[in-house]
């Protein structure tokens, strides 16, 4: 079991690696780009054959805290002067057996946001690499790629409480800290509790608190101005044999566990209050996995508003491989082979025909009705990963204001082309107009728009100087079609234009 974590060793150790230079880059330096990115995979010999026989206080602490390789008492206590080798292991960190064995993993993640750059250590259990072998059932996971993404589009924007609902080792809520007054985090594991103390403690973070139990149980009757999860989505087979890993596996069937987050979640928000989560949806029994969100998202005992992006679908095949290596069974053996088996049937009894990745926005009015109701696939690579969580509130922010316009409102008002769109057309040999003309978004959603010549105009001449009507009516009379008709057509674009953040009040 890991200590309750003690915070004068905590500080000790936070100093001991800040003086050892214990961040991303230097890492990355110290064993180069391409060991850093075997590392993501669970290879360590790129970076252990890089650092060679180097014993400084940052290879010393990149093979034990980042690797999970075992290093001499004398080594470590060096590398850390003020904690030392037995501080490290009162934390539970490590075992001191002839050498420091490390029983956890300890990285530096830098991160970006509208306020600058800055940098956490993030502490976890030991991963594949390290455990050589399968990872054990209550396996805390550190930082991957879906808790990164979870955290970037967090909204980066003031609010008095939050909720980490799922909390693991505390990525979430140490990124939901930096905007909100005070976050509780729950988990229905112990461990990974420790762990989102402990990480809190590492990095100075304050106003975190941590409670144990399953979804909603632990803040029964609470509300909250954010809530935030990485829950515990992957469909699982409920079948003897198959693992049910804490960080990743409810204890529901398919994909349950979402949809009971997406109808309870309501009842937890204070008027205005956002949730923002990641999940996995099916498609089963004729029924696309973003129709029956959206069926979710209406079932709640509060009116939503929602936006729902599903990032990638993959067959049911393609699935099983992913999550039944991830928790490292390893392909061509016969563990491999009837996991794999235990997930097609499991997909195959519910008629299961692909399963969808994505985001989950929802936001509990202030007043009324929900105004959004938005459930759209986004397939192409991102534009700005770090900062899809400032471009999330400009584009609510956006939505509020549009929504309360109606349509001569809307044309009276001044817009401005956002700086990073940009215009591509395309014409077929020897013809002097665009076959094609698409707009083009750098940030963001990285969206490309198809624009008629019409639209087209009106973007370009969108440069805070003259109302959206005046330059539609300019603009008809320059193709000579009725200004009425290109009126009714190019407002509701105008419209989605501002959401989505290809245009701008001025």
């Amino acid at each position: 079991m890991l200590p309750e974590p003690d915070p004068a060793l905590c500080r000790a150790l936070a100093d001991d690696l800040h003086d050892a230079g214990f961040f991303s880059e230097a890492l990355r330096s110290a064993w180069g780009e391409t060991a850093d990115n075997a590392i993501a995979r669970g290879l360590r010999s790129p970076a252990m054959r890089a650092l060679g026989d180097r014993a400084d206080a940052l290879a010393v602490l990149g093979r034990l805290l980042v690797l999970g390789m075992p290093q001499p008492i004398a080594a470590v206590d060096q590398a850390l002067p003020t904690l030392g080798a037995v501080g490290l292991e009162r934390l539970g960190l490590c075992r001191i057996d002839g050498d420091v064995v490390p029983q956890a993993i300890i990285r530096p993640q830098s991160f970006t946001d509208d306020r600058g750059s800055g940098q956490w250590w993030i502490a976890s259990d030991l991963d594949e690499a390290a455990l050589g072998g399968p990872l054990p059932e209550d396996h805390v996971l550190g930082v991957g790629g879906a808790s990164l993404t979870l955290a970037g589009l967090q909204l980066p924007t003031p609010a008095g409480r939050a909720l980490d609902l799922g909390a693991g080792c505390g990525i979430q809520s140490l990124r939901a800290r930096r905007d909100v007054a005070e976050v509780v985090a729950t988990d229905i594991s112990d461990r990974a509790l420790r762990f989102t103390r402990l990480n809190a403690l590492l990095n100075g973070m304050t106003g975190i608190r941590t409670l144990r139990g399953s979804l909603f149980e632990p803040v029964r009757g609470e509300r909250f101005d954010r809530v935030v999860s990485n829950p515990p989505f992957v469909i699982t087979p409920r079948v003897a044999g198959v693992p049910a890993y804490e960080y990743r596996d409810g204890g529901m069937q398919g994909d349950d566990l979402v949809a009971s987050v997406i109808r309870g979640v309501g009842t937890h928000l204070e008027p205005g209050g956002v949730a923002q989560m990641l999940g996995n949806w099916e498609s089963r029994g004729g029924a696309v996995g973003l129709d029956r969100v959206r069926e979710w998202v209406e079932c709640s005992d509060v009116p939503l508003d929602s936006w729902v992006i599903e990032r990638e679908s993959l067959d049911p095949l393609a699935y099983a491989e992913l999550w039944v290596r991830d928790g490292g069974t390893v392909p061509g053996t016969p563990q491999h082979a009837a996991l794999i088996d235990a997930w097609l049937t499991d997909f195959d009894e519910r008629g299961v025909t692909g399963i969808g990745f994505g985001y989950v926005l929802l936001r509990r009015p202030v007043s009324g009705g929900p105004s959004l109701a938005r459930y759209e696939r986004i397939g192409q690579s991102l534009g700005g990963q770090d900062a899809l969580g400032a471009h999330l509130a400009r584009a609510l922010a956006a939505h509020d204001r549009v929504a309360a316009l109606d349509d001569d409102a809307l044309a009276a008002a001044v817009l401005i082309v956002a700086p990073d769109i940009t215009e591509a057309r395309h014409h077929l040999p020897g013809v002097e107009d665009p076959s094609v003309i698409e707009l083009h978004q750098g940030g963001g959603f990285a969206r490309v728009v198809a624009a008629d010549p019409g639209l087209a105009a009106l973007v370009g001449a969108c440069d805070g100087d003259l109302a959206v009507g005046v330059l539609i009516d300019a603009i008809a009379t320059l193709l000579e079609v009725d200004g009425r008709e290109l009126r009714r057509a190019l407002l509701p674009e105008v419209r989605e234009l501002v959401f989505t953040g290809f245009l701008a009040f001025a």
